[in-house]
């Protein structure tokens, strides 16, 4: 079962009495959720081949109206998030300096229905020995690294961290900045000098060899995905410039990057969740 689907079923006992209105809200809790499986992939930071280090402090920015319904209960739902991210990183080896925080703010410059994702990497008192003082909280893209927006400092012993960011870009990335892809292993070579594209779920590889891919749970899709939640021409990747995703009158639904959709555009590395199956879009040049 994926980890979104847990989370949502978690949630179920939550949603009764008085709690129940927090969710007539329009950003969902799910949605968020997604966001902060987002934020923990941009801003992994690879030490050595058995560690990965990803956010552990996080801050979700609502509209007005959004955060008046939502705070109240925003201890609840801040330790049910904490915990998907934990079960998140858990599912794709990823490794915290600190404890897992997440806290709600009010941002009076989102419309209802919308909202942002900062985070940074906290190191615990053990962790800090020997490091920089992180950025405070609630000071975005100030201080040393380890602040909102800034990758951790490494710890002795670890391989050196790139020391400045490219032109133009905030070190680490951030809302409204460019974000570092995460570090990947280099794909094999292709001939050809043309783009590459596949698909990646559960570990394995899909090739998109044509201009369309359908995916659903027919034998006649042209990749064949397992899950009860997902129907039987479910959505369809067209590969181009750019790559977009689109659904196909399934009954649950996609998520791309976090977002509800029925239509959307693909970046490489970009995550969709069908049913409860999670997706990765990559390209490359080949």
């Amino acid at each position: 079962m994926g980890v979104l689907k847990k989370f949502e079923q978690r949630l179920e006992g939550l949603v009764n009495g008085t709690f129940a209105k927090v969710f007539k809200s329009e950003v969902q809790p799910v949605e968020i959720a997604g966001a902060l499986q987002r934020e923990c992939d941009n801003n992994a930071t690879i030490w050595n081949r058995d560690r990965t280090v990803v956010p552990n402090d996080f801050i979700v920015e609502l509209s007005a109206p959004d955060f008046e319904r939502l705070s109240p209960y925003s201890g609840q739902l801040g330790d049910e998030l904490a915990g998907m991210v934990r079960d998140y990183a858990k599912q794709q080896r990823y490794t915290f300096m600190g404890p897992i925080k997440v806290n709600l703010e009010k941002a009076e410059d989102l419309d209802t229905g919308l909202y942002r994702v900062r985070s940074r990497t906290l190191a615990s008192s053990a962790s800090q020995q020997g490091a920089a003082p992180a950025a405070p909280a609630g000071r975005p893209g100030q201080g040393a690294p380890g602040g909102y927006g800034y990758p951790p400092a490494a710890p002795a012993g670890a391989p050196p961290m790139p020391s400045a960011p490219p032109p133009g870009a905030r070190p680490g990335g951030g809302y409204g900045y460019p974000q570092p892809a995460p570090q990947r292993p280099a794909a094999a070579p292709a001939s050809g000098g043309r783009t590459r594209y596949w698909i990646e779920i559960n570990g394995t590889r899909h090739q998109i060899s044509r201009a369309t891919l359908v995916m659903g749970r027919s034998t006649d899709a042209d990749v064949r995905i397992d899950d009860p939640g997902v129907s039987r021409r479910h959505c369809e990747i067209r590969t181009g410039t750019p790559s977009t995703i689109q659904d196909l009158g399934s009954t649950n639904g996609i998520v791309v990057d976090g977002q509800h959709t029925t239509r959307a555009t693909l970046r490489d590395g970009s995550r969709i969740v069908v049913g409860s199956t999670t997706i990765i879009y990559r390209q490359a040049e080949g």
